[in-house]
């Protein structure tokens, strides 16, 4: 007890009357600690708190500030060696309690101080106690300090504490996980791992989903088998939690069917643990999950005989001899080869268990048994009862064909037949399949020198109404309705019938694809060059007119090309011909016309008269399309000339300069004023330039005025150079006003930028005269221009050319020798 005496002075006299006239108020309690607090001793001060909180034992801030002040005191002090004076202030704590045990401030200070001594099971029962006091709405203050305080006691205590917590919070459940997974309670993690899986409203604190969870309780499962508790009493089944994963997971049934095996293994279980695996691998679905469990199986099998074979080594070095163990070893051993052998197979079952309708999957099974027939046969039959037609993955056909042929490389025709007569009843996905089908059994006759029966065959095969209404293209009827109209079919039966049979035959097969009216281009030419190499010539032709009654451009053009060529070479009447080509050309379209054109062209030119080649050439000129009336113009022109000579070319340079586009015109153009100037028409050629003049733009044409400058400094004066020019600046600044052109030309513009810069840096302001006079003269050194013009003196070698007035010769000026 505190000595009054001792511990009042007289300053605290004021103090004390406050308090005896206010007993009951808390202010000259805080005033009078406040005092002490800046002038009076520890001991002073504890003096003053303690009577505050003896006189008022319900005052929340006196006690706050007393305990406040012991437990700073104390703070320094190691709990251990001072375990006394950490008891006194636990007294204190409990006297405040006892009265203010609603306050939840004042037990967190008290557990906070707890927390901070060795004192384990004391405290958990304050935690409690705390806990029973304070109303539900404040126990999440006092968890905050309980939830570490039970992680740092660890063992059982921990678990107790977490069990009541996960009963107010079971959110936190993953945590509860952990803490029972690190103190070894594997039974009762898996437990609370099931309670969470079974909740649907459960929501992972750490963003973990349903699968992940259930993974980490097989991982926990797995990896603990022998210290997790199982069967009826604990409710926990291994095998079937793993196995409803397997069929609710399917993307990760190869490393579940894995982890059962190893749980099965650590069990002991190597048998059950080999069930596993072997079930495994002939259920999986996919090679990664296949390639996942049969390595382990893999793995497995050799760490059981590597371990047998150290314990057979072991007994060797002993001298003792165990023959079942060696037995035993030798089983395995023979195990394993035989697991490593049919690796393949197995393999091949995971693809075919993807999709047994792979087709390409089932002829890889059939060559991985190689000679073994019995299983060769019976892998065709699983394969043909397993395959759906209609969905089968690649060439169906080719797997009953790759049947029949396996009996028949076996010498047994008649099997590989009822094969055959199977397969063509089968319903395939398409027309074509069953046609090869067909083509396939009558190859098979073939082979064995069976032709009658070949031809047999594909006549059965092609079978129809003699007036079929059948659409080949009707999905809705199977295939056998409409193989009939299968062109492959009937052009390897027309094939068959022309090797094996007569003529008759064979133009009764043409006959017969002509009538269902599936006759291709090809169909029309074969018959016809049958027909030829017969020498019926007249027939071979009717069925070229046939094929053209059948079809339309551009496939006429080639039928056309042909009959043409033959009859043209046959040297039929040429009126009959002249009418063919008249047929050919009536309804051809433009670009197809020119070849049709040229070859009537050339039978005239051979066998008619020159003037009847020119006016069909003339016609060409106008029905060939817009790429090819150039050529045709300049063949025209040609042949024109070489018949008629150049004169009678000029009507067709005016054809075609008047029907061909500008840049065509031009080039025409030019042509046509060179044939003028070699028949010495001077005018007539400048008249030509002079109308070329009008669509050749001076800055995108320049090679066209050069070749009128050379022309007039070769053949004008300068009266027509003049006009030349003033000819170029007109058509210039037409086309410098035409805003369409301007952007039509902007491109060629641009290409043509270092010419203009070059053309540019020229004086533009010269006046006419000067500028005729410095071209003429010019043009007139490189030409070697007539008389009339005046050439410049040429400059000896290493000097410098100076030019010497020259006076103008009139060879016809009289001389008058006259004296001085």
């Amino acid at each position: 007890m505190f000595s009054n005496r001792v511990l009042t002075t007289e300053d605290d006299f004021p103090y004390e009357q406050d308090i005896e006239r206010n007993p009951a108020s808390t202010k000259p309690w805080l005033a009078y600690i406040e005092y002490k607090m800046r002038h009076g001793t520890l001991l002073e001060q504890a003096y003053v708190m303690e009577r505050a909180c003896v006189q008022l034992p319900r005052s929340y801030k006196l006690w706050k500030m007393y305990l406040q002040f012991r437990t700073k005191h104390v703070a320094k002090l190691n709990a251990a060696l001072h375990a006394s004076e950490y008891r006194k202030v636990n007294a204190l704590f409990e006297r405040a309690l006892i009265l203010l045990n609603k306050m939840p401030r004042i037990w967190e200070m008290y557990l906070r101080f707890l927390m901070q001594q060795p004192l384990v099971t004391f405290t958990r029962r304050t935690f409690d106690r705390a806990l029973r006091a304070l109303p539900i709405t404040q126990h999440n203050r006092i968890w905050a300090l309980y939830r570490p305080f039970a992680n740092s006691a660890e063992g059982e205590t921990a678990v107790k504490i977490w069990r009541r917590y996960m009963q107010v919070h079971p959110e936190d459940a993953e945590d509860f996980i952990e803490l029972l997974t690190t103190v070894g309670l594997y039974t009762e993690a898996v437990h609370k791992y099931i309670t969470i899986l079974n909740n649907p409203r459960f929501q992972s604190k750490n963003g973990k989903g349903h699968y992940e969870l259930w993974s980490e309780m097989v991982d926990l499962l797995v990896e603990h088998a022998t210290e997790i508790q199982t069967g009826h009493e604990t409710g926990i089944d291994v095998e079937r939690i793993i196995r409803s994963g397997i069929e609710r997971f399917a993307d990760q049934r190869g490393k579940l069917w894995c982890g059962l095996a190893t749980y099965w293994i650590r069990r002991g279980s190597f048998e059950r643990a080999r069930d596993v695996f072997e079930e495994g691998i002939t259920t999986v679905m996919t090679v990664r999950d296949f390639t996942l469990v049969f390595d382990s199986y893999v793995e497995f099998e050799e760490s059981i005989i590597g371990a047998l074979m150290e314990l057979a080594s072991g007994r060797a070095e002993k001298g003792v001899v165990d023959e079942a163990a060696d037995f035993d070893l030798d089983i395995r051993m023979m195990r394993f080869e035989h697991l490593m052998d049919r690796r393949p197979f197995l393999l091949n079952d995971v693809l075919l268990r993807q999709n047994p309708n792979n087709v390409t999957e089932w002829e890889k099974r059939v060559a991985l048994w190689g000679g073994n027939k019995p299983e060769v046969v019976q892998t065709y039959t699983d394969a043909i009862a397993a395959i759906q037609p209609k969905k089968a993955v690649g060439a169906f056909h080719q797997l009953w064909a790759n049947y029949a042929k396996f009996y028949e490389s076996g010498g047994d025709l008649r099997s590989a037949r009822m094969i055959m007569e199977k397969a063509v009843k089968v319903p395939f996905k398409s027309v074509e399949e069953l046609a090869l089908m067909w083509i396939e059994w009558a190859e098979m006759e073939l082979r064995n020198e069976n032709f009658d029966d070949a031809v047999k065959i594909m006549a059965k095969a092609v079978q129809a109404p003699k007036r079929s209404t059948v659409d080949y293209y009707d999905e809705t009827l199977s295939p056998q309705q409409r193989v009939h109209k299968c062109w492959k079919l009937w052009s390897f039966y027309v094939d068959l019938v022309e090797s094996v049979s007569t003529l008759e035959e064979t133009r009764k097969v043409y006959e017969r694809i002509f009538e269902l009216r599936i006759a291709t281009p090809q169909t029309v030419v074969n018959y016809a060059n049958l027909l030829e190499e017969h020498k019926y010539y007249e027939e071979s032709f009717k069925i070229y007119e046939r094929g053209l009654d059948l079809f339309s451009y551009p496939v006429a053009f080639e039928l056309w090309n042909l009959y043409l060529t033959k009859a043209v070479d046959r040297k039929i009447s040429i009126e009959r011909l002249r009418d063919l080509f008249e047929q050919a050309v009536e309804n051809c379209p433009p670009r197809f016309a020119k070849v049709i054109y040229l070859m009537y062209g050339n039978l005239e030119e051979e066998r008619g008269l020159a003037r009847h080649a020119m006016r069909i050439y003339e016609r060409a000129t106008r029905a060939v399309s817009d790429e090819d009336r150039a050529d045709m113009f300049n063949f025209f022109i040609t042949k024109s000339a070489s018949n008629f000579g150049l004169p009678s070319t000029r009507r067709i340079y005016e054809l075609a300069i008047a029907a061909l586009p500008d840049n065509e015109a031009r080039d025409m153009c030019l042509k046509f004023a060179d044939m003028e100037k070699r028949l010495g028409e001077i005018d007539r050629a400048r008249a030509i330039y002079g109308h070329a003049s009008q669509f050749c733009d001076p800055r995108t044409n320049p090679g066209f005025w050069q070749k009128w400058e050379s022309f007039e400094v070769q053949h004008g004066n300068e009266d027509t150079f003049k006009e030349m020019l003033r000819i170029k600046r007109s058509v210039q600044a037409q086309y410098n006003t035409d805003v369409n052109f301007i952007a039509s030309q902007a491109l060629a513009r641009q290409q043509q930028a270092a010419a203009a810069q070059q053309a540019g840096g020229q004086a533009q302001g010269e006046e006419m005269d000067e500028e005729v006079a410095d071209a003429m003269a010019q043009l007139e050194r490189q030409a070697r221009a007539p008389a009339g013009f005046v050439a410049s003196s040429e400059a000896p070698k290493g000097g410098i050319a100076t030019q010497q007035p020259v006076q103008a010769v009139n060879p016809d000026a009289i001389d008058l020798d006259m004296d001085e």
